[in-house]
């Protein structure tokens, strides 16, 4: 029924990774065996989505709900706001242009990570005079709801009083909302292309291990959308990927609620004819642990984040059916151009702090980096544009 375990076709790259501690390792155990028990229930296979869902996300077990570190250099990642406060005062400058258009306009962030992206665009806006009379954080992990509070009261402490973290989402809503590697999180449905139509790829358990099987039969939903995807690329035999309708559907339901107001998405991906290339044929899923990346998501479950890499193009497509506007794409490199950064960075001041900025200016910007990969995609409602982030060089046309 299954294929070879994951592990088999990674096993150089995972003898690489440093091993965890004992509690860590008997943490992956316990949700191991927690996802193991679902499996059962399910009859034997449960879909790669909800693998990922509770690999992520299981309560108490979850990478994002356990209360290891995560970002930074004691974690397993680096985002572009940890990395240098320079990207999120751009994102400042691009939120504060965009909010003058609008009426008591506030902004809501998803997933904030660590609190320093949420912590620098307020200072930001501060330094401007153009301060939101609320910034709101939907976070639904705990732990980092508890380290967000912690940053902004180390680093802004007197504008903690403006930040709300919310519970549920809006009923409604007017400003900006932003979501920096929030949908390459969202879990994603696994497919192969088999004779002529797709496999739903799902985990099971053999052997006392977890593996990659397909599932006895492919959603309807996913079906469809594999043969659209076929119809315009010759898909090879045997050819992987992933489709990701949790982050088309929680776009839908951000258009619900947006009365006015602009969706400013920065997150690494394509347009779809680049992420369902032929030569692709391993699909984009990658994880992360302690700074090193391997394709095996079945690897030590709990410790290591799951992604998978965004088609803006599914994502566009959502957001036009939703009744929002498509108002800007561009690569990272680009829009930070756009937003400011060159005259923020010219703000350093002794050499030590101009040779930091300068490393920093190379890992957001230059292709082989963040420049090229990230992209950042702007929908709207009642909004006549995308602001001057995408000033510089807009590719919409890509989508």
């Amino acid at each position: 029924m299954s294929d070879s375990p994951d592990l088999r076709k990674v096993a150089h790259s995972l003898r690489e990774l440093p091993p965890p501690s004992a509690d860590e390792a008997a943490h992956s155990t316990a949700l191991t065996q927690h996802i193991r028990k679902e499996i059962s229930a399910a009859g034997g296979v449960i879909s790669f989505a909800r693998y990922m869902e509770l690999a992520l996300y299981a309560p108490g077990l979850g990478y994002y709900s356990a209360g290891a570190r995560k970002f930074g250099a004691d974690g397993d990642f680096v985002t572009a706001p940890e990395l240098s406060p320079l990207f999120s005062r751009c994102v400042a400058r691009h939120c504060t242009g965009l909010l003058a258009q609008m009426d008591a306009g506030g902004v809501v962030e998803f997933g904030a990570g660590s609190g320093a992206m949420a912590a620098d665009i307020l200072l930001e806006m501060e330094r401007m005079h153009a301060l939101p009379p609320r910034y709101a954080i939907l976070e639904l992990s705990a732990d980092l709801r508890d380290r967000q509070r912690q940053t902004l009261a180390a680093r802004a402490p007197h504008l903690l009083t403006r930040v709300q973290w919310l519970e549920a989402l809006p009923e409604q809503f007017t400003g900006v909302v932003l979501g920096n590697e929030v949908l390459d999180a969202m879990p994603v449905q696994r497919f192969r292309w088999q004779g002529g139509a797709a496999q739903e790829l799902g985990v099971a358990w053999e052997k006392d291990a977890l593996v990659t099987t397909a599932l006895p039969a492919c959603s309807p939903r996913l079906a469809a959308r594999v043969q659209e995807i076929a119809a315009h690329a010759e898909l090879p035999e045997g050819y992987e990927s992933e489709v990701n309708f949790a982050a088309e559907d929680w776009l839908r339901s951000v258009a619900g609620w947006l009365c006015r107001g602009v969706v400013l998405l920065f997150d690494y991906g394509f347009p779809r004819h680049e992420y369902y290339h032929p030569q692709r044929s391993g699909g984009t899923l990658m994880c992360h642990y302690r700074h090193r990346s391997h394709p095996a998501p079945l690897f030590w479950p709990g410790l290591q984040d799951i992604t998978a890499h965004v088609d803006f193009s599914a994502m566009a497509a959502a957001a036009a059916d939703a009744g929002l506007d498509v108002l800007g794409f561009a690569n990272q490199a680009n829009y930070l151009i756009g937003s400011g950064l060159l005259e923020l960075a010219q703000e350093t001041g002794d050499v030590r702090e101009q040779l930091a900025v300068a490393a920093q200016l190379k890992r957001l910007m230059l292709p082989g980096e963040m420049g090229e990969l990230f992209k950042v995609l702007a929908l709207g409602r009642g909004v006549a544009d995308g602001g001057p982030g995408f000033a510089v060089r807009d590719e919409r046309y890509r989508l």
